[in-house]
């Protein structure tokens, strides 16, 4: 019988991830400024928005929500916190709705069914979520790209 290998958390990839996301959100924080709360206006037949919540602001850390609206009853709207230190210039995912905190590895299986690298792939997905934020993304009163340049 094969024993399963321990799961290792690819820490370079993940920092790696962490980085682009700060990178990625640093046109968001300008545009949000002194504000405590951001809407982003996406699609024109079927539109739908992102707000963006500051929960928290330390001198070398900012905790912010990004939570998009849900598109259909059945499918809950994707909700993430997000923490940026600044002094590492890094950006991770802390929780994802509708679980509490993301731990950095879970044992598998697991009662709730979590994947051995979950946080990795909550970070993956909030680099694809603010990419596509970038590229679609509009302030209701400005053109938030232009802004934020």
């Amino acid at each position: 019988m094969k024993t399963r290998s321990r799961y290792r958390l690819d820490f370079r990839a993940l920092m790696a991830q962490c980085e682009s996301n700060y990178a990625r959100l640093l046109p968001l924080i300008r545009a949000l400024g002194d504000q405590d709360t951001l809407d982003l206006a996406f699609g024109d037949e079927r539109p739908h928005t992102l707000n963006i919540r500051v929960l928290e602001r330390a001198p070398y850390t900012t905790t912010l929500r990004l939570q998009d609206q849900a598109l259909h009853d059945a499918m809950p709207a994707p909700r993430l916190t997000v923490r940026l230190y600044h002094d590492a210039r890094v950006a991770e995912v802390t929780e994802a709705s509708p679980f509490q905190r993301v731990q950095a590895r879970y044992p598998y299986p697991n009662d709730k069914m979590h994947q051995r690298d979950e946080k990795a792939q909550w970070n993956r997905f909030l680099g694809e979520w603010l990419s596509h934020v970038q590229e679609h993304g509009r302030d209701a009163a400005l053109h938030w790209p232009r802004a934020t340049s």
